[in-house]
């Protein structure tokens, strides 16, 4: 069942998004080889704790912290860890915040420099399709708008399309209806109403669609191990029009490594 949310709820969940917003600007502004991923963690709970948060993550489902930080051919869920980045990596941080009762969720790929040009150019296009679905995430469209449009802009570069996983509905529990899949059907599944408030996150995988999941029952990589990406905001939906609520700009403007674009 969709909860659809009021003014009062959207108002406070974009308070949490502002919190999230800014913990992502103090992991990007630390992230750079030799960090370790487990420094990111531990620096991101700090802040959300600070500002009287709690960290939408950890414990969730038995998940043991607040970032899930997945490094190149890991799409999601992997732990923060001792591993040390290194020049050429890609980087996804994924983050939660739950703030008087109300859940926020984003995340963004960073790429190291070093990065090749052709992982370069599947980070700028995950995030063009991820503004691509944003603008089909409105009233009187359906779920199936939102995936089509992801799915038939970045498969046309001969990316894959990450079917297990998906995005999803945001408030009280991290995890809501509607399911947001990154591909789709135009005309297709659940109508887009005001008062929805959801997260799309496109996980597009430089080859294969495929994944497995890896022993300790959390991490998600490519099949054949080649390079992922994955961006995500959450939107509200309103009569008039629909709202980005969660934002990259902090994090944008923190990240020393000015890469967007760069490929083009």
């Amino acid at each position: 069942m969709v909860h659809l949310k009021s003014a009062e709820e959207v108002q406070i969940i974009k308070e949490s998004a502002q919190i999230l917003g800014r913990t992502h600007a103090e992991v990007a502004k630390l992230i750079k080889p030799g960090v370790k991923t487990q420094r990111l963690d531990e620096v991101a709970e700090q802040y959300i704790r600070d500002h009287q948060g709690i960290p939408s993550f950890k414990n969730y489902g038995g998940f043991p912290a607040s970032l899930c930080i997945s490094v190149n051919e890991v799409v999601v869920h992997g732990f923060p860890s001792g591993y040390e980045l290194k020049e050429g990596d890609v980087i996804s941080v994924d983050c939660g915040v739950q703030y008087k009762g109300y859940h926020s969720d984003s995340a963004y790929t960073y790429p190291l420099e070093g990065v090749n040009e052709e992982i370069l150019l599947l980070l700028n296009r995950t995030l063009d399709s991820l503004y691509l679905g944003i603008d089909q995430a409105k009233a009187g469209n359906r779920i199936g708008d939102v995936g089509f449009a992801i799915q038939n802009y970045v498969e046309q570069f001969g990316y894959g399309v990450v079917r297990e996983l998906v995005g999803h509905g945001v408030g009280k529990k991290l995890h809501e209806d509607p399911e947001v899949p990154n591909y789709g059907k135009r005309g297709k599944g659940v109508k887009i109403v005001p008062g929805m408030v959801f997260a799309i996150e496109p996980m597009i995988n430089m080859g294969t669609k495929n994944v497995v999941q890896e022993r300790d029952g959390w991490t998600i990589r490519t099949k054949d191990r080649k390079p992922s990406a994955h961006f995500e905001h959450m939107v509200g939906v309103y009569e008039d029009g629909t709202e980005v609520l969660t934002t990259h700009e902090f994090l944008e403007e923190a990240y020393l490594y000015k890469w967007r674009n760069k490929s083009r």
